[in-house]
């Protein structure tokens, strides 16, 4: 089996994230593309994303399956059943600090709509926002901006960020 014969990361990836996130107390959440073939109250949907929580507390039946996230959830006191095909997820982070990582959209008839979680301003340029076809082996990783270094000795200590104004969320951050 060579490497295009391979099943796709993405579902093994998803599945670390969550264990990592409730391992250690975090809050794990589902940013995903809305398409027809999502499975999600349409009333929450903006700018065709949505955001879930997918944790023990606030699912049942949970399945992170290889082509499926399948779950029942409350949506103002009402039960739904959610069911996000997997390509269809851009990134799985802690709502608590960020962390977690993005993944461009699958390719298929449904990947046009590529809208992104990150916002405007921290948009890479057009070249580098848009995946080429094939391209799942490129993944997107938040990382806290004062982590990012080389791993060498030399190099000078990073700016310090910004601080954030309270209400804002934490940005992606492209890592090649």
């Amino acid at each position: 089996m060579n490497a295009l014969d391979s099943t796709s990361t993405r579902p093994y990836l998803i599945r670390a994230l969550y264990d990592w996130c409730t391992d250690n107390g975090l809050t794990p959440y589902v940013a995903v593309a809305v398409d027809e073939t999502v499975q999600v109250p349409r009333e929450y949907v903006k700018n065709n994303e949505i955001v879930l929580n997918i944790s023990f507390d606030a699912t049942s039946s949970l399945k992170l399956g290889n082509d499926f996230i399948e779950f029942k959830a409350r949506f103002a006191g009402s039960a739904r059943e959610i069911m996000v095909p997997i390509g269809r997820v851009i990134a799985i982070y802690a709502r608590e600090n960020g962390q977690g990582m993005a993944f461009p959209l699958a390719a298929g008839p449904s990947a046009g709509v590529s809208q992104s979680p990150v916002p405007a301003q921290a948009q890479p340029p057009a070249s580098e926002a848009e995946p080429a076809a094939g391209s799942e082996a490129k993944i997107v990783q938040l990382v806290p901006a004062n982590n990012i270094s080389s791993g060498r000795d030399d190099d000078p200590e990073p700016p310090e960020p910004p601080k954030p104004q309270q209400g804002t969320r934490p940005s992606l951050k492209r890592v090649k």
